[in-house]
C-alpha cells in the first residue's frame, strides 16, 4: 500500500506539474504559444479554451474524492496530450518535436494506473492487490 500511494503520487506530482506547465502559457495567450498553434495550423482562440481545461484537470485529479470527475479529467488530459503530440506529427516537425510528448502521456497513464491500484488497495487492504478483488467477487 504505502508503495503504491508513494508511486502514485511521485507520477501524479509529475504529470501535474507537466500539465499546470503547458496551461498557464496557454491561458495568458502568449506569443510563444501563439506562434506554436501557428506553426501546428490551430487557431489561436482555442488557446485559452484549452488553458482553462488543463488547468481544471489538473485540479480534479489532485483534489481527493470525486472519482467520476477524475476519470474524466484523465481522459481529457491524455486527449489533449495525443492531439498535441497527432497535430505537431501532421505538420510535419521532426520525431524530436513530438516524440517527447508521449514520455507525458506514459507519466499520466502511469498516474492513472496507479490511482486504480491505489483504490483497490484501500478497499482490500489486507493484500493491496486485485487478486482479493477476484477473491471477494467469485
Amino acid at each position: 500500500m504505502k508503495k503504491t500511494k508513494i508511486l502514485y503520487w511521485v507520477f501524479t506530482g509529475l504529470f501535474a506539474f507537466v500539465m499546470l506547465g503547458s496551461s498557464i502559457p496557454d491561458i495568458l495567450v502568449i506569443p510563444q504559444a501563439v506562434e506554436g498553434f501557428k506553426q501546428i495550423h490551430l487557431p489561436a482562440y482555442l488557446l485559452p479554451f484549452l488553458g482553462w481545461a488543463k488547468l481544471l484537470g489538473v485540479l480534479a485529479i489532485l483534489i481527493p474524492g470525486f472519482p467520476r470527475i477524475k476519470e474524466w479529467a484523465y481522459a481529457g488530459l491524455i486527449f489533449d496530450l495525443l492531439g498535441a503530440t497527432y497535430c505537431v506529427f501532421s505538420a510535419g516537425k521532426a520525431p524530436m518535436d513530438w516524440a517527447p510528448m508521449l514520455v507525458f502521456v506514459a507519466l499520466g497513464a502511469a498516474s492513472y494506473v496507479f490511482y486504480h491500484k491505489k483504490q483497490v488497495s484501500a478497499t482490500f487492504p489486507e493484500s493491496g492487490n486485485q487478486n482479493s478483488l477476484r477473491a471477494v467477487l467469485g
